[in-house]
């Protein structure tokens, strides 16, 4: 392969590998400590946020209007809005811009906060996502979440030991999945379950995942049922209430479903949800804006526990997230019997006593089928819920909090000092031995570190000590490489060859015993991450990465910084050490301890 497409190829690489770490040198560096407290708030407090600064911004431009009329800083984003609204009611757009014009532009009384609060929402939420996109610090280093559950009745009659062990191992594949790397799961007592999870993850949706119950389940909808509720509902608003389980309230004393026209035992009461703009559950509502409810049976058609398999793909008529879920053939065999008995009726599809989805029944469906009106986030998090399978024991959250980092930053400090201090000392070590052949092997290794991290950046990887020993050990094995080749080429300039002569023998002899050595350690560091788990895995797969960049920078990069300064710059001198080098054409050869004349080239 020519110098020049290997120069391609290494500016892609570099490219590549900098659009991977952009998100982590963004987050750590240049993202303000306030902004970043915003990005680990809750939805819902996000939610409150991002109202209560849309309620202040309000309040300013209203008093713009009565003071200078002019536009409040930071409210500029507000001019193009308004002049599409102006454009769209066929007005005549204002020449100049005032707080007056931009507040006639927004006629509903809704449509300004709406907009306003639309702004700083879409900037928390990207905030959200770049903080995903980037390396996480593992507990030892910056903290994490602490929770504890407390178990309640078993949901099978299996023994509640083998029910506690069981949990264990599908919390334990949830988190895993989840993308955490070293949680710490354990049992804490007869009753509870303690989980540390490292960096700072969105707690709302660890919850989704590790409280997740399964407790999906297919109910055929009573459309008389609902009929009757609804004119019950619309006559008695807004002295009626009801709750989650589908209980029914009318001025604060709940009633019997036999009190009320057309509701029969056999059915309960639940509310139709969807995902707002937040990611919350949001009750739908109808024309009248009155909240949406329908009549489910009871008794369920098909529980979740029958899908065996479960993923996420978008639909080809709307794109819409969907889940597609594969049953087990006793429950494709249920399902089936279900759907072609009431083909053409209203199907509910009940997340936890929520009706995410009510879909007629087009045909029976008998091994897969596909459930929508989910967020991509929410269809994400139930098709992992499916896949793990349900929990033999209800949880509930005894405790949450974070927890702080298991050393103190005194001790994190002389770390990354010894951390900095041990590579330094190489890369001297290389510069002060191998002289000019040094220089190429520390420019080697800073595209190694470089690389590593830009691939750990890609995967969300949390960096813990354990992860940066594996990184240590990775410099010293590339350092290793390194001196492989230069030893080599030290052999072959003694034999009298010219800089090229010496570049390719010295690479060519090296290559395999490089190769070898890391081939070895690669199969050691995939048997770790695969038998290990927590902080071994995590060096497992530090190493691993490692292994790669330091092949790809010692045999790839470095050749061609060679091979650069032979074919390019005209080079023909050539330093290894201090006493073997080429020097203007010809080869000092040592022999012992006795220095033979210089030899022409």
């Amino acid at each position: 392969m020519s110098k020049r497409y290997r120069f391609v190829i290494l500016l892609i690489v570099l490219g590549v590998c900098f659009l991977f770490l952009w998100p982590t040198i963004r987050w750590h560096f240049f993202i303000p400590m306030e902004q970043k407290a915003l990005a680990q708030e809750s939805r819902q407090q996000i939610k409150v946020t991002a109202i209560q600064n849309a309620q202040r911004d309000i309040q300013r431009i209203e008093a713009a209007v009565f003071s200078d009329d002019k536009i409040p800083d930071g409210l500029e984003f507000l001019i193009p809005a308004a002049q599409k609204l102006y454009k769209e009611n066929k007005r005549n757009v204002p020449e100049q811009w005032t707080a007056s014009a931009v507040l006639d532009a927004f006629p509903s009384g809704t449509l300004l906060p709406e907009t306003i609060e639309q702004k700083y929402s879409d900037e928390i939420f990207a905030l959200k996502d770049l903080q995903s996109n980037a390396v996480k610090l593992g507990l030892d280093l910056s903290g994490g979440l602490s929770i504890i559950l407390r178990v309640g009745s078993t949901l099978t009659n299996d023994d509640p030991v083998d029910a506690m062990n069981r949990a264990l191992e599908v919390l334990n594949s949830r988190i895993d999945q989840f993308g955490l790397t070293e949680p710490v799961i354990r049992t804490q007592g007869t009753d509870q379950i303690y989980i540390e999870i490292p960096g700072t993850a969105d707690p709302e949706r660890i919850n989704d995942i590790i409280m997740g119950k399964g407790s999906l389940t297919f109910r055929l909808q009573d459309t008389d049922a609902t009929a009757s509720f609804n004119e019950f509902y619309y006559r008695e608003y807004p002295n009626i209430i009801v709750d989650a389980d589908g209980n029914i309230f009318v001025n604060g004393n709940q009633i019997d479903y036999s009190l009320i026209p057309g509701l029969t035992s056999d059915v309960q009461i639940l509310g139709v949800y969807s995902k707002d703009r937040y990611g919350l559950d949001e009750q739908e509502k109808d024309s009248n804006n009155m909240f949406r409810y329908i009549a489910v049976k009871k008794e369920v058609g098909l529980d979740g526990n029958y899908i065996m398999d479960a993923y996420v793909d978008r639909n080809s008529m709307d794109g819409k997230p969907e889940v597609i879920f594969n049953l087990s053939s006793e429950g494709g065999e249920i399902f089936y019997r279900l759907t072609s008995a009431n083909t053409g009726k209203p199907l509910a599809i009940v997340l936890d006593n929520k009706v995410k989805s009510h879909p007629n029944i087009s045909t029976g469906i008998r091994e897969r089928g596909s459930i929508s009106g989910f967020s991509s986030e929410e269809a994400e998090n139930l098709a992992l819920v499916l896949r793990t399978g349900a929990l033999p024991v209800e949880l509930t959250v005894d405790n949450q909090q974070s927890i702080g980092a298991s050393l103190g930053e005194d001790t994190i400090k002389q770390g990354l000092y010894a951390l900095l201090g041990g590579i330094a000392a190489v890369l001297v070590f290389m510069l002060f031995f191998y002289r000019t052949a040094g220089i190429n092997a520390v420019v080697a290794q800073l595209l190694n570190f470089y690389i590593m991290f830009s691939v750990l950046s890609a995967l969300n990887f949390t960096l813990t000590l354990p992860a940066i020993a594996g990184f240590i050990l990775t410099i010293g094995m590339a350092t290793d490489a390194n001196v492989i080749i230069f030893e080599r080429m030290k052999e072959e300039i003694r034999l009298g060859k010219t800089r090229k002569a010496v570049v390719e023998a010295g690479f060519g002899k090296a290559f395999w015993a490089i190769m070898d050595s890391n081939i070895t350690t690669f199969i050691a560091a995939l048997f770790l991450s695969q038998l290990g788990s927590g902080p071994i895995r995590g060096f497992a797969v530090s190493l691993s990465i490692g292994v790669f960049s330091s092949v790809f920078t010692a045999l790839f990069v470095s050749r061609l910084i060679f091979d650069v300064g032979t074919d390019v710059f005209r080079s023909k001198k050539l330093s290894v050490s201090w006493t073997t080098r080429i020097q203007d054409g010809s080869v000092p050869v040592r022999s012992g301890n006795t220095r033979s004349k210089a030899v022409s080239l």
